[in-house]
């Protein structure tokens, strides 16, 4: 129905946030429904659309070459399509009982409302920026946005020194450690973990460790960081913890992201355990027919542990932008959920995860047996075969898969597919090993790494259930 403010019969979809989940929803709907049925209006504070955060690291460190490689769609190809694109404008309320959203002009500081008959919230992340002395000087970045990209290139340029602490090594960490490597800096990651990689278990975390210290980057674990240090001329010097100071000319933070809610918390909309939104299966938030919400603000289902979490990535985002436009454009489309699969490389190592790790299944109280099994990425024999670990879990009592995660070099990664169809499957590890891959010397070992680790853990679930 109309807010009847002189449009007719046609609604007004408005969308807050123009990256992937906000403008794949406002696409979406624009192809289900024309500009005399809806009218679109995107709010994006940034200067960009439609952009691959993801690619960031890979910009800055030389593997893609230009700043607008990374935009799939700019503001005026989603214009063209009559998608009503504001730039530089950010959404500061939103009236979830007048049915409208305040928003004010970035560089004027000019507010106006903005009524909505329907309403997508796409928000995304905001980078963790520790609250520590020192954590906004100048030479400290954080990789969130294409302009934060820009802003670290131009120190990298104009950096005499070649010293960079990279703090935080999750995936943007080891990630960032990798592109630093690349502008020839002598790189440190300063992680507060056991090992790097806190989405895999240590064990494999290990594994990293060891790589990337072959690469040069020198590793600090079970660092807390405490201060960053700044020279007489305001500029970050050195990244202190504890125990420890490690000199740098640059500093970027990697410690990962949190949901982008503060308006939504405002607002009272429901947000999960993790500080993020709640919706439904069609993407619309809980208890609120005409507002959806999708990508980094909000939190999805786990498949295999049954619970709601946070995982900021854009495949997702992508995917529920597609469901959130279908139901805004008047159709039905569903989300059900995820599997937890990742992955990432730093330099030619490529780490791979999906399902649960041993303490998600710990905290589910799911009873598991573990496996984990050396092989290589080709017959032994061809030439280039690379070695590569799998270790894979799977439920004591059914021999349901739980998880599996992968280190090694080319062709590791993406094998990780294999077990995130089997998790969607619920396929169990017997059922596994009997799976049809493609096979030939170039590409894999007769038995796939995959599937040797699910014959051990077939095997494993065999002895534990004729012991129960």
């Amino acid at each position: 129905m109309s807010m009847g403010d002189g449009r007719g019969g046609t609604e007004r979809l408005v969308v807050i946030g123009g990256d992937a989940a906000g403008m794949s929803a406002a696409s979406q709907a624009r192809r289900l429904k024309g500009p005399a049925e809806l009218e679109i209006v995107a709010f994006e504070r940034g200067h960009f659309t439609s952009f691959s955060a993801c690619g960031i690291p890979y910009w800055v460190g030389g593997d893609v070459p230009e700043r607008d490689d990374l935009v799939a769609r700019t503001p005026e190809e989603h214009r063209a399509r009559a998608i009503d694109v504001r730039l530089r404008t950010e959404v500061t309320e939103i009236d979830v009982a007048g049915q409208r959203v305040r928003a004010r002009d970035v560089d004027s500081g000019a507010e106006s409302w903005t009524s909505y008959d329907k309403l997508v919230i796409a928000t995304g992340a905001r980078p963790v920026r520790p609250d520590l002395p020192g954590a906004d000087a100048p030479g400290v970045h954080g990789v969130q946005t294409l302009d934060d990209g820009e802003a670290l290139l131009r120190t990298l340029a104009r950096t005499r020194g070649r010293r960079a602490v990279v703090v935080g090594a999750g995936y943007i960490g080891v990630e960032m450690a990798e592109a630093l490597i690349n502008h020839g800096f002598e790189v440190t990651v300063v992680n507060r973990g056991r090992e790097p990689m806190s989405t895999l278990d240590a064990d494999m975390g290990r594994l990293v460790h060891r790589a990337m210290e072959g690469l040069g980057i020198t590793m600090v674990n079970d660092a807390e960081v405490t201060k960053i240090l700044t020279g007489e001329d305001g500029r970050a010097r050195a990244v202190a913890t504890q125990d420890a100071e490690y000199p740098a000319d640059v500093v970027v933070l990697g410690i990962g992201v949190r949901p982008e809610t503060a308006l939504a918390v405002a607002a009272d909309l429901p947000l999960g355990a993790h500080g993020g939104l709640l919706t439904d299966l069609a993407m619309r938030v809980r208890g609120h027919e005409n507002i959806w919400a999708g990508g980094d603000c909000v939190e999805v289902l786990n498949l295999v542990s049954g619970q709601d979490q946070y995982v900021p990535l854009g495949t997702h985002a992508n995917k529920h932008g597609q469901v959130i436009g279908t139901n805004a454009g008047g159709g039905y489309a569903t989300f059900p959920g995820v599997v937890g699969t990742a992955v990432s490389k730093v330099c030619d190592l490529e780490i791979a995860r999906t399902g649960l790790r041993e303490k998600d299944a710990d905290r589910v109280g799911l009873r598991y047996e573990t496996v984990t099994i050396e092989s290589t990425s080709r017959a032994g024999y061809y030439p280039g075969a690379s070695p590569m670990t799998v270790k894979m879990l799977a439920e004591r009592r059914t021999g349901r898969l739980l998880g599996v995660q992968i280190v090694g070099r080319e062709g590791a990664a993406k094998r990780v597919d294999i077990a995130a169809v089997a998790l969607t499957a619920r396929m169990t590890v017997e059922q596994m090993t009997a799976l049809d891959l493609g096979y030939a010397p170039p590409f894999s070992p007769v038995w796939d790494p995959v599937l040797v680790a699910a014959r051990k853990a077939a095997a494993k679930v065999r002895v534990s259930q004729a012991s129960a």
